[in-house]
């Protein structure tokens, strides 16, 4: 089966999750036996992520303008890529990569699948603009979808306001590589990024308001003076780092929190298995996939109600509560209250994705998808 997956980047700095997403689930379709191809764009793409993605295929555009994603491109390239190819899955939305293979695609009749993955709600920037990529084509891309891929339940919702009706939806979570997370060594981990030994909160994921850092800083500020904790904040500017670092100066907690820039490989994983207990304060998420990987790791967590995981719950894995200051200071003060359920309940979300959310089995979640709409039996 020839597969197609377009995503605007693979950098997992600058794509987080979504281009984890399509890196991990590229590279064990090949691993199955599946002749895959990624179309992205060259913007922080290395020769190591390539080198990666065993037995795929990655063709990288370049970039003419970053601030938007517009490629440089031969429109005879795309409709050679797309003519190449049996089924198409385009990840994300507002890309104007997707909009192009849409085109060509509808073209020459190609089924293709939709994973927005949280992505089709009007949020942050550039509202304007995505207001009208939607009327030009957005809305059209997902409607005439040969099947829309949620990656929680909280999406259905999401693609019913543009018009996809129950039945053409199919729910495939996020998944993770738990070989990837074996590496820890606390000792090395503190020393790398200068965290004195004692228990501390993490929080991996883009440093912006929709993933909730400054809910998270605000909670954890409201209770330090009782608990012993530190706060290590883990990933990228994506706009309000200098707003956090204005939180923690004015509320005196510079000896007690700690801003540490991405983390990939193996100081990921150490920071999981270092941590006490992962918190995800995120305003909106379809999926969190940092459960995922803090799951690998046998790391609790603390998460929102809107990060689309609140079975975590059911399993006894951690909690769930509002998205608000309120909601985590609570979240923390509980949880934190009971310090010997921790590696219990790190055991048993490690258990549970272990048994529900390892790579192989998603991507044979995908590929009966893939049959079904090709008619392979």
């Amino acid at each position: 089966m020839k597969i197609l997956n377009v995503d605007i980047l693979l950098d997992p700095i600058r794509g987080g999750g979504t281009a984890e997403r399509t890196f991990q689930m590229s590279r064990f379709l090949a691993r199955d036996g599946q002749n895959c191809t990624v179309l992205t764009l060259d913007v922080g793409l290395t020769r190591e992520r390539i080198n990666a993605m065993v037995g795929v295929k990655v063709v990288a555009l370049p970039c003419w303008l970053k601030r938007f994603g517009l490629p440089r491109f031969s429109l005879a390239a795309i409709n050679q890529i797309v003519g190449d190819s049996d089924i198409i899955h385009l990840m994300s939305h507002w890309t104007f990569l997707n909009a192009l293979v849409y085109c060509c695609a509808r073209c020459q009749k190609k089924p293709y699948v939709v994973c927005p993955a949280g992505a089709l709600p009007i949020f942050g920037r550039s509202r304007v603009i995505k207001k009208i990529y939607n009327l030009l084509i957005g809305k059209n891309i997902i409607r005439n979808a040969s099947r829309c891929i949620a990656i929680a339940q909280n999406e259905f919702a999401h693609f019913k306001n543009y018009g996809v009706q129950p039945e053409a939806i199919a729910v495939i979570p996020n998944g993770v590589c738990p070989e990837d997370y074996l590496v820890k060594e606390d000792a090395a981990f503190r020393r790398a990024h200068g965290i004195p030994d004692a228990p501390f909160i993490l929080f991996v994921g883009r440093l912006n308001p929709i993933k909730g850092p400054d809910i998270l800083l605000r909670a954890f500020c409201a209770l330090k003076d009782k608990i012993p904790h530190h706060l290590v904040l883990a990933g990228p500017d994506g706009g309000i780092l200098s707003d956090l670092e204005e939180i923690v100066k004015r509320e005196n907690a510079g000896s007690r929190v700690h801003f540490v820039g991405y983390l990939g490989g193996a100081q990921k994983s150490l920071a999981y298995h270092a941590a006490d207990l992962l918190v995800i304060p995120s305003r909106s998420e379809a999926m969190s996939i940092v459960v995922l990987e803090a799951g690998a790791a046998a790391t609790p967590v603390l998460i929102t109600d809107q990060c689309g995981f609140n079975d975590i719950a059911d399993i006894g894995g951690g909690r769930v509560v509002s998205a608000s200051e309120e909601g985590i200071s609570e979240g923390l003060r509980n949880i934190l209250s009971h310090p010997n359920e921790l590696t219990m309940m790190g055991s048993r979300l490690q258990q549970y994705v272990q048994q529900s959310f390892t790579w192989d089995s998603i991507v044979k979640k995908y590929l009966s998808i893939y049959r079904e709409l090709l008619g392979i039996p």
